[in-house]
């Protein structure tokens, strides 16, 4: 493994130890500014929504648990395997979200992350995450809430 393969190694691990601490601005140093993100909840979101997304995640997750393994990297693209596990509020129901990630790195930040859930979510869970981002866009004046309010109406 080269220095570059061994550095987006250590960017993912990077990302995902400061996401099990829930340490957000960590995780988002480890983004390029101009960032994609894409997954079967949120869809394709990029730069500033990015970095809402995961505020908005990590201030509502009240008992958020983060397991990461499985991280490889080349000098061009990366991958792992993180497990999220919470307490899904509407139904009082524990959540076992099982997910595979993937890179791709531009001047030794993460310029494309996209996770695949091994199983697929309930539609009904989807659209309550949506939507409480959206709610949650709308509440702190965020410039892209109408970006939000979209996404929800499109997942219900």
């Amino acid at each position: 493994m080269g220095d570059a393969a061994r550095a987006n190694a250590a960017l993912i691990e990077r990302f995902y130890s400061a996401f099990a601490r829930r340490d957000v601005e960590t995780m988002l140093s480890c983004y390029r500014p101009d960032v994609v993100f894409c997954d079967p909840v949120f869809g394709t979101l990029s730069g500033r929504e990015v970095r809402a997304m995961w505020r908005m995640l990590n201030a509502r997750a009240a008992d958020l648990a983060i397991e990461f393994g499985n991280v490889a990297a080349t000098e061009g693209d990366g991958s792992a395997h993180w497990d999220a596990r919470y307490t899904y509020t509407a139904t009082g129901r524990p959540v076992h979200n099982r997910i595979d990630a993937s890179f791709e790195f531009r001047d030794g930040s993460i310029a494309r992350h996209v996770d695949r859930f091994r199983e697929p979510l309930n539609k009904s869970h989807m659209s309550r995450v949506s939507g409480a981002m959206a709610l949650d866009a709308r509440r702190r004046g965020a410039a892209n809430s109408s970006y939000y309010s979209q996404a929800a109406q499109q997942r219900r």
